[in-house]
């Protein structure tokens, strides 16, 4: 949901800000006020290609800033967070465009190139006008919105996750074809990867025990040294250490005789001696152990040498070294028996193909079934809003099949399926349908939106709703018709919607109102929200024109009261 909108210097807007409340929103104003501005803005917002002439004259840039609140839709999110944006609840996009037709974008303060701008606003808002941003007319969205009305979420998975499995079955056989081409070859070099291996042997830990080898015979002359010194200090030559512990727990032993508090102290002393005496046996002994041995130096560290050339061959470390092994030694033994190994690979890539393929098709035939049902009902909300020659279709086809890739029934298989979906459009009796974007009238376009919408409420990825120029052309009983199917909407979604009809804006849950005004030598829009008196006089002046009367107040209140009413009921 659209919580905030800012704008700096676009068009004829020096400065605003916009607060959106869940809901209908309605934007009112005179021709000319800058109404669609705002539907401007969300196209930079939501990655439009800039235009120069939007800058405001003498400015340097001008600048869009939306905040959007995305709490309650997980999925935006978790795709957010998987192009690595860091967001809770709320979404900042700012836009900025320089007078030259640069821009840059910003989400959440980081900087955004066009591609990852385009992948993080999908689901955020659909606009239906004139403009670029048509959810709804994207062919790559109608196979949802079709499944969604179907209600075949379950299938949709279940076809989903058939297609993981055969997919991993087609890949692993074909990169085990790909090898036998050169199977010779590959022989030849997992062979000889295997023995350059095994000649050397490498086990776990082997590296820390080398280490541990190779410092002692480097540094043996000092360790016989300084442990040598050490042995003869605590114990073997006249006066050592020990002799001294010795003498001293004599003469405290003597004094316990004589003081009983002394006993555990003298106990602790002879104690001592003890374990100095053995620390010191000890120290002789490895003393004795250590000699200088340049060959075994010399062997130790061309160990190590081997095997650190098999680990910057074969994956880093040991582990990965051994693990190398292994896995040389199974795909040896398949190649080796490679028509037995070829055959298991492809009986179990047609069990996972024929398992798939059976979701594929029981998808599919509903689908087919479901697609009627849609068309029929989105033409007949066209018939209700003025367009009762227009007629929809929804056609489902074939995904085309690519080289190499999974077919069933002539089909490429998909995650979604074999088939291709999308909503086609004959605006008027005898004509031909065709796709939505084909339609050259904008207000056709945003009626044709609105009907599908009205039809797809409540499903779909789109946050927000906006309609521009859904009124374009219509008037009477017929804009009323168009106001409570987009107040129906807005029980959904999010609705943001500009209009020059009081049929329309009486449906308000948000009243805006845009006003030009000249300041100085300069022209500029402003957008304020309506209080409920301020809507009732706005209603009138959309009756009423420039001479507001008593009867156009009083027509408003009523259409006002009746549209609450509506809206309660």
């Amino acid at each position: 949901m659209l919580t905030c909108l800012r704008i700096r210097d676009l068009a004829i807007i020096d400065s605003l800000d916009v607060e959106l409340g869940p809901g209908l929103n309605v934007v009112t104003g005179e021709t000319g006020a800058g109404k669609s501005i705002m539907v401007d803005a969300l196209e930079l917002v939501l990655g439009a290609k800039g235009k120069a002439e939007l800058v405001r004259t003498g400015a340097a840039q001008a600048e869009v800033e939306a905040l959007f609140d995305i709490e309650e839709d997980p999925e935006l999110k978790a795709r957010m967070a998987e192009l690595g944006v860091e967001v809770e609840s709320e979404v900042i996009i700012r836009r900025v465009l320089f007078a030259n037709g640069r821009t840059r974008a910003f989400v959440n303060g980081r900087l955004a190139s066009a591609q990852q701008l385009a992948a993080l606003v999908r689901g955020l808002a659909d606009i239906s006008s004139q403009h670029e941003h048509h959810t709804l007319s994207n062919p790559n969205t109608h196979l949802g919105y079709l499944d969604a009305f179907a209600k075949l979420g379950a299938q949709r998975e279940a076809t989903s996750r058939g297609y993981a499995v055969v997919k991993q079955a087609h890949d692993a056989l074909r990169a085990f074809e790909a090898r036998l081409g050169d199977r010779a070859q590959r022989e030849d070099l997992l062979r000889y990867q295997i023995r350059e291996i095994e000649e050397v042997s490498p086990h776990a830990g082997e590296e820390v025990e080398l280490g541990e080898q190779r410092d002692r015979l480097k540094h043996a002359d000092t360790l016989m040294r300084l442990s040598g010194d050490a042995a003869e200090t605590l114990y073997e030559r006249d006066g050592s250490v020990s002799e001294a512990l010795a003498q001293v727990a004599m003469h405290v032993l003597e004094a316990a005789q004589l003081d009983n508090s002394l006993i555990e102290l003298a106990r602790q002393l002879e104690s001592a001696r003890t374990q100095l005496e053995e620390a010191a046996r000890e120290l002789g002994r490895y003393t004795r152990s250590i000699h200088a041995d340049p060959e075994a130096l010399t062997g130790v560290e061309e160990r190590l040498h081997s095997l650190h050339r098999l680990k910057r061959k074969y994956g880093g470390t040991l582990d990965a070294v051994v693990d190398h092994l292994a896995k040389s030694r199974h795909e040896l033994s398949a190649l080796t028996d490679h028509e037995g190994t070829s055959e298991a690979m492809q009986a179990d890539y047609q069990r996972a193909l024929e398992a798939a393929a059976k979701c594929a098709r029981a998808l599919s035939a509903e689908r087919k079934r479901a697609a009627g049902k849609l068309a029929g009902a989105i033409s007949k909300e066209l018939v209700s809003l003025g367009m009762g020659g227009a007629r929809i279709e929804v056609d489902i086809s074939p995904l085309e099949g690519r080289n190499g890739e999974i077919e069933v029934d002539g089909a490429r298989l998909s995650a979604l399926g074999l088939d291709r979906a999308e909503f086609l459009i004959a605006p008027n009796k005898g004509e031909v349908a065709r796709p939505l974007m084909r339609i050259a009238s904008g207000g056709e376009l945003s009626r044709a939106m609105l009907a599908i919408k009205r039809v797809l409420a409540g499903l779909g990825p789109a946050g927000m709703y906006v309609f521009d120029e859904v009124d374009s052309g219509v008037g009477g009983a017929v804009a009323e018709v168009i106001g409570r199917k987009i107040r129906d909407v807005a029980g959904y979604r999010q609705v943001l919607c500009i209009t020059h009809l009081p049929q329309i804006a009486v449906f308000a849950d948000h009243h805006y109102k845009v006003e030009k005004s000249v300041v100085g030598e300069r022209t500029q829009s402003n957008v304020r929200k309506l209080t409920r008196k301020e809507q009732e006089e706005e209603i009138a002046r959309m009756l009423g024109g420039l001479r507001i009367t008593a009867k156009t107040r009083a027509a408003a209140a009523e259409m006002l009261k009746d549209a609450r009413s509506a809206t309660a009921a």
